[in-house]
């Protein structure tokens, strides 16, 4: 029997290359040869929660990925042996690296059911590196993000949290013309990548977010009961924490949207006089709706957009435990790859 490496989790804080039996595509499924995956920030929320409740266990990971095709189902039309290709992991109900027995830190993935979700593999261009065809997945969340902002363009945009989704965000937002984007951060290391993307950096320990959002977007007094307030028109929460939040509420100026994007695992507490008499309209976003891969697969054939300095540390599959202990150090780290191959 063939077997290949698997990254499981088995409990809280307990994560394993286990050797697993070759999968097997039927006939409506693609074997893919993955070549590079991602960490996730998910992946290690999913290791201290061990695993997801009701998943199937121990749980495979890994949804961050880019490969080429292996073998194809006798169904399967469109796809041949050798395509390069990204997937979304959510396509087609694969949940693939979320609670699925499928999880791309493996040198192979089995993905099933794919001529019934046109957006699910992604043909990649010969132009495209793995690598960065890896980072569409978390892009495709900061895509998603500022979708739901409805920025437009000459708009004035913050982004809390410099992570790869939150810098994916403030680097897309760009991207479609606002006129300016400050990402603010506990992390002077994200926070230089953050300037490396041609963002703005405030470092959340140095002062008032407000004052800098003042100096750097204008002030506004829309109610003489609010005081004067940043102009800024959208915040963006990309950290998870409750009293970044509660500082969104208490800065914005009336009429600012809020778009959260973190993961919150905690109740958070609304204000709903301030919510009320600042107007603000809150709305969330969860990964992507199914174009938005091809969306920016084609932002990065264009070279629209550059996402490489998001890319911090590489590690082989055999390096694992290595590769997420770095990844857990995140004011160090930002987009750990594993090369799945080696």
């Amino acid at each position: 029997m063939s077997t290949i490496s698997l990254a499981r989790i088995h409990a809280p804080n307990d994560i394993r290359l286990d050797r697993v039996e070759m999968p097997k595509p039927g006939p409506n499924d693609l074997l893919v040869k993955v070549q590079v995956c991602g960490i996730c920030g998910s992946d290690l929320s999913y290791l201290k929660l061990g695993g997801i409740p009701g998943a199937t266990s121990p749980m495979p990971i890994g949804h961050e990925f880019s490969g080429e095709i292996a073998a194809a189902g006798s169904h399967v039309s469109g796809f041949s042996i050798g395509d390069r290709v990204a997937i979304n992991p959510e396509g087609a109900n694969n949940a693939i690296g979320g609670g699925s027995k499928h999880g791309a830190f493996s040198p192979y993935v089995l993905i099933e059911n794919v001529s019934s979700d046109p957006g699910l593999v992604i043909k990649l261009p010969d132009t495209l590196d793995f690598k960065l065809a890896a980072l569409i997945e978390p892009l495709a969340v900061g895509l998603n993000g500022i979708d739901r902002s409805a920025l437009q363009a000459g708009e004035k945009v913050v982004v809390f949290g410099a992570g790869p989704v939150g810098l994916g965000c403030a680097l897309l937002a760009k991207h479609f013309q606002a006129a300016d984007v400050v990402v603010v951060d506990l992390s002077e290391k994200r926070l230089a990548v953050a300037k490396e993307l041609g963002l703005k950096p405030f470092l959340a320990s140095s002062g008032s977010i407000s004052d800098f959002l003042k100096e750097q977007h204008g002030s506004r007094s829309l109610d003489p009961r609010l005081g004067e307030q940043p102009a800024t028109d959208i915040y963006i929460e990309a950290t998870g924490v409750g009293d970044v939040f509660q500082t969104i509420l208490n800065t914005a100026r009336k009429n600012a949207r809020i778009v959260v994007i973190g993961v919150h695992f905690a109740p958070v507490q609304l204000d709903m006089l301030n919510f009320l008499m600042r107007q603000l309209t809150i709305s969330s976003s969860m990964a992507y709706s199914n174009d938005t891969f091809a969306r920016v697969c084609a932002l990065l054939e264009s070279g629209a957009i550059d996402p490489k300095p998001l890319i911090t540390h590489q590690f082989a599959l055999s390096e694992f435990d290595a590769a997420f202990a770095q990844a857990s150090k995140q004011n160090e780290a930002i987009k750990v790859l594993v090369d799945c191959q080696q």
